[in-house]
């Protein structure tokens, strides 16, 4: 049951046009400020073989691209009525949640494994590949898929609680760049202490910033799946209460 479920919610964005849309916009945008366009996140412009700005501008993209992504998760299955179906077979809200959430990891993975060309193409571009701090794009990576998990679980909460689905995007963007942007903006606005390290911990930008130096913290890491497991208690206790 829970592999379908997946499945479902996996097929039911990729069977659509529009699925394939978002992730060929995520790609040619960050494509064309990557390679042609002049500005600061040019490659092709940069002083050293790295792709820094690579995961600097897609982190920003994500908070659009995700809660485009999830905004109709749950915010269509209660503008079709068929949420309440799907409370009626036998498996728990938790698992339900964790099946969509699962499913929409899956399609934000199809969006970001092509990207995988560019390690490729700075391999080929770079004049002495040894050079290359491989361990720092794959610790990036990896705190790519942490802000994936973060932000899905964010925007599932924000589908939870509107059968609106424009409503489910906002909100979702909202939240997505409260926590990855807010708090790292609301630190130079206090001075402070333990407002600006209140601030500071919460702010995802920090915790991504952490991991893309190519240092896995154990503490960046158990931030992420906090947040991530508080925003799908959250989405768990908002459908139980549906129920």
């Amino acid at each position: 049951m829970i592999n379908a479920l997946i499945k479902k919610e996996f097929n039911s964005f990729l069977s659509q046009p529009v699925g394939y849309l978002l992730i060929f916009s995520f790609l040619l945008i960050l494509g064309l400020f990557l390679w042609i366009f002049p500005n600061p996140y040019n490659i092709l412009e940069a002083e050293y073989a790295n792709l820094q700005a690579f995961f600097t501008l897609t982190a920003w993209v994500l908070t659009f691209l995700i809660p485009a992504i999830a905004m109709r998760s749950f915010a269509d299955e209660k503008k079709q009525g068929t949420l309440e179906l799907l409370l009626t077979q036998p498996i728990s809200v938790n698992r339900l949640v964790m099946s969509k959430f699962a499913g929409l990891f899956l399609v934000s993975l199809v969006a970001i494994l092509p990207t995988a060309i560019y390690l490729i193409s700075l391999y080929q571009l770079a004049a002495n590949p040894a050079n290359i701090d491989i361990n720092a794009i794959l610790a990036s990576y990896l705190g790519l898929f942490f802000l994936m998990g973060v932000n899905i679980s964010i925007c599932l909460f924000t589908s939870s609680l509107s059968e609106n689905q424009l409503i489910a995007f906002i909100s979702g963007a909202a939240g997505c760049l409260l926590f990855y942007y807010g708090f790292n903006g609301l630190m130079s606005l206090f001075s402070f202490d333990i407002l600006v390290e209140l601030f500071k911990f919460l702010s995802v930008k920090e915790h991504f910033n952490s991991i893309s130096r190519g240092v896995i913290d154990s503490r960046d890491i158990i931030f992420f799946l906090s947040l991530t497991f508080f925003f799908l208690k959250l989405t768990t206790f908002k459908i139980n209460r549906h129920a």
